[in-house]
């Protein structure tokens, strides 16, 4: 049981999910299924720059060595690739096991292949031996400086970054179903919703590491099992889905069981961010990571960073604590 473990040595894993998009295999399997899809699938779902793999994961693996080196665990979650972790350090990929689909989704395996993260999200806590606690990253999040067992739980308690929110005027509006930057808005809607909370007032979870507890994701999915198995069957992105770790967040502030970090200590580089701008404004924004408080940076398209900063990989090594092994 939960409440005989220590919560001073109790471990904290990682996960990180990750697909490499660029192979010729990704790319026909991937057109394949959207086209026997049946329907017209959102914006936000077809984006091919969702599975682009440009070195992330490899940024996100040293920003969690250099960090966060008391992480007990990495797991990497995979389709089938799995990538080259060659440039890191012999102790880091020690600590690194694959997780591949088919492990996660036994007993559920026709809806794969998947192409979605949403459905693999709501699966993950069913990685044989992960820890009770454990930090969920997207490979685009990164660790920017010092972070700390208690910067992610208290106890067992996890510490949400967000903010509370009104998103009820998007459900007045039908033209921001079709925008793809408002698709996470009702994700984090659906979810907040199955918890008993409105659109009124939710609470938004940032674009930073998600802390989750597996038996809480465990007792949700036991709960909600039927709204489960529907978010993991469609292979692609839909606006009926929900965001489990916005279900885990609404769950662990109704027990009382959640701290919520009220410090702004997060950057979020977001994509197209300074195109059509003059490039200082970028790199003013970039720097801003320098700061001590910033821990966590998310840049979630590297390459359309680089069309404004054409150095951005070079600023994201030195940010990171970089590696002189690792090219571009």
């Amino acid at each position: 049981m939960i409440n005989t473990l220590d919560i001073n040595t109790d471990p904290i894993d990682a996960v990180i999910t990750w697909v490499d998009g660029n192979t010729v295999s990704h790319q026909r399997k991937r057109s394949q299924y959207m086209a026997a899809s049946g329907s017209t699938l959102h914006e936000n779902a077809t984006n091919p720059h969702r599975w682009g793999n440009n070195d992330e994961i490899l940024y996100c693996l040293q920003s969690i060595e250099n960090f966060a080196p008391w992480t007990r665990k990495i797991w990497i979650v995979v389709d089938s690739e799995t990538p080259n972790l060659s440039v890191l350090s012999d102790a880091l990929r020690a600590k690194v096991s694959f997780v591949f689909h088919r492990d996660i989704f036994e007993d559920f395996s026709a809806v794969l292949p998947t192409f979605n993260s949403l459905a693999i999200e709501s699966m993950m806590w069913r990685i044989d031996g992960l820890s009770e606690r454990f930090m969920y990253f997207n490979d685009d999040v990164f660790l920017s400086a010092p972070l700390l067992p208690i910067d992610v739980f208290r106890g067992f308690s996890p510490v949400l970054r967000g903010q509370w929110v009104d998103y009820s005027a998007l459900l007045h509006e039908p033209d921001m179903r079709k925008d793809p930057a408002k698709f996470n808005h009702f994700m984090q809607i659906n979810a907040a919703r199955m918890a008993g909370f409105n659109a009124g007032r939710l609470f938004s979870s940032a674009h930073v590491v998600h802390p989750l507890r597996r038996t809480v994701m465990a007792q949700l999915f036991d709960q909600h099992s039927d709204a489960f198995i529907e978010n993991i069957k469609h292979r692609f992105r839909d606006l009926s889905q929900f965001l489990p770790q916005g279900l885990h967040n609404h769950r662990s502030i109704i027990d009382e069981s959640a701290v919520i970090h009220t410090v702004d200590d997060h950057l979020h580089i977001e994509s197209g961010q300074g195109i059509g701008c003059p490039p200082a404004e970028t790199w003013a924004l970039l720097q801003s990571a320098n700061k001590p408080e910033i821990k966590f940076l998310c840049v979630n398209d590297l390459p359309q960073l680089e069309v404004v900063i054409p150095e951005a990989r070079e600023w994201l090594r030195r940010v990171i604590g970089g590696f002189p092994s690792l090219t571009r």
